[in-house]
């Protein structure tokens, strides 16, 4: 059914996110009519909405959050991402157990070691909550601390035998990639109305941030019921693309190929691997060792393995976003996708999450093979520290070399990975990306970056249409209520974003 137009005006309308304007932008059901000034647009009938001077951009997209995981911590998990000592969470764990039912598991998640100046360890955990299982999951969620009860319960011993691709240090109560998923599936499982409770929470808090569009990078069949349960209800406020897991930690089971799904809010043709851990937690695969661990990381796959694994999704038309950070699994990584291009043409596009530690060599065959690089600018910010701590010296000049990657021509969607870290507002990641840069002289342009969040994050969607406010285009919208191409980057996080509304909003108003 035909919707009244609407007339976007009194503001600055940014249709390609970069220095170009108009004055008003005409969107009939849902798509961009035209862009332009106000006496050509006015339209009778039309309903108008006054910007009172904000600037409208095509819809952001957070290219890679876990949606589901930012809406449990803002509801129930115990968020540990502010804590600055071992004092502090010390005091938070002790107060969560106090409040626990006996039994009960306490959860919680997002230490960081370089700000507390030590790990949690199991004889911590167990002086803090006698008799409880705890699962303390590290800010990165490649490094999980856990106490007696929880290692007992998951059956884990001190001469227990690791999955392949994980690492349990029994002493400490550390378990690293792989090995968690001993612990969680001894947890008991959330009902899928949890799962729901969580999606919906998540989402509200992005569309709040202004986000039109999220990627969730790691979903498994549980969850993507949720989903596909909340997509039938009409209940997803903003647009949701997921990537399903292949392969889920603690074992080498395999899930199926997901049946795909594409609706007017809920996209799922992608499929996950984990091919290494996390730099900030010296759990990447590189092939020099950190500093302070002496070790190289994890590399979670026998190439031969992922490779017949990806080969599947590839022939079935499913496209492949793969978590890929160290050096070495940026290299296997680009091995696997060169041999499907090679023996099986004409696939989908696929994707590469994170792209840490990048050579030249690494973006000349990732621009050849029209990958998408999904990095996050924001651990530039909140992540330093550890870089500064374990990536080791040979490696320290390819740490997110967000202008490189621009530069070698790769399509680039900007991305949170929150709950990683603690800030996900958009503008903390433009700030991030054009004047934070870890190697010197690779930041990036505010027009690249805007590009990033818009354009790149509707490729990375699977959504060519989205991203601009061109004619025919979908109009998702995000206003910014300042100028950001004349105000300090420093100040950015503090200008206020409207919540975006997706193209396909029953009813159009000012976002």
């Amino acid at each position: 059914m035909s919707r009244p137009a609407t007339l976007y005006h009194g503001g600055v309308i940014r249709p390609w996110a970069d220095e170009r304007t108009a004055e008003a932008l005409l969107v009939r059901n849902g798509r961009v009519v035209a862009t332009g000034s106000l006496a050509d647009l006015d339209t009778p009938g039309a309903a108008r909405v006054d910007l009172d001077g904000a600037h409208l951009f095509p819809g952001f997209t957070d290219a890679h959050v876990h949606v589901w995981k930012v809406g449990q911590l803002r509801t129930t998990l115990l968020d540990l991402r502010e804590t600055t000592s071992l004092d502090d969470l010390a005091a938070q764990v002790a107060a969560r157990h106090a409040a626990l039912p006996d039994g009960a598991w306490l959860w919680g998640r997002g230490w960081n070691e370089a700000r507390l100046g030590a790990a949690p360890t199991r004889e911590l955990l167990d002086r803090l909550a006698p008799g409880r299982p705890v699962l303390l999951t590290r800010t990165c969620a490649h490094i999980h601390a856990v106490s007696t009860p929880a290692l007992d319960r998951a059956g884990i011993g001190p001469d227990t035998v690791p999955p392949s691709g994980g690492e349990i240090d029994y002493p400490r109560g550390h378990l690293t990639e792989t090995a968690y998923g001993l612990v969680y599936g001894a947890m008991p499982e959330p009902t899928q109305a949890q799962f729901e409770e969580w999606i919906l929470a998540g989402l509200t808090y992005l569309q709040s941030l202004g986000f039109t569009a999220a990627t969730d990078p790691a979903v498994d069949p549980p969850l993507y019921a949720a989903y596909r349960a909340l997509d039938a209800a009409g209940r997803l406020p903003i647009r949701v693309n997921l990537l399903f897991i292949r392969r889920p930690d603690g074992g080498a089971a395999t899930y199926p190929l997901p049946e795909m799904h594409h609706s007017a809010r809920l996209r799922c043709d992608s499929v996950k691997f984990f091919l290494d851990g996390g730099l900030s937690g010296a759990t990447a695969a590189v092939s020099e060792p950190f500093k302070e661990t002496g070790t190289r990381g994890v590399l979670r796959f026998d190439t031969d393995d992922l490779y017949e694994l990806a080969r599947e999704a590839h022939v079935a038309g499913l496209r492949i976003g793969a978590h890929a950070i160290g050096d070495v699994a940026l290299t296997q990584l680009l091995d696997v996708y060169e041999r499907l291009h090679r023996e099986h043409p004409l696939g989908p596009r696929h994707r590469i999450e994170h792209f840490g530690l990048p050579d030249a060599g690494h973006l000349r065959r990732a621009r050849e093979l029209d990958v998408i690089a999904v990095p996050q600018p924001v651990f530039l910010h909140e992540l330093r520290a550890n870089y500064d701590r374990y990536v080791p010296d040979a490696l320290a000049g390819q740490v997110f070399p967000l202008r490189a990657m621009f530069d070698a021509g790769l399509t680039v969607a900007f991305s949170s990975d929150g709950p990683v870290v603690r800030e996900l507002r958009p503008l903390a990641g433009l700030r991030a990306a054009v004047s934070e840069a870890y190697v010197p002289r690779q930041h990036v342009t505010l027009a690249q970056a805007l590009g990033a969040y818009t354009r790149g994050g509707a490729a990375a969607h699977g959504d060519p249409d989205r991203g601009t406010l061109e004619p025919g285009r979908h109009a998702d919208l995000t206003v910014v209520g300042g100028n950001l191409f004349d105000t300090d980057p420093h100040s950015w996080p503090d200008i206020p974003v409207r919540g975006g509304v997706p193209a396909d909003a029953p009813e159009r108003e000012a976002p």
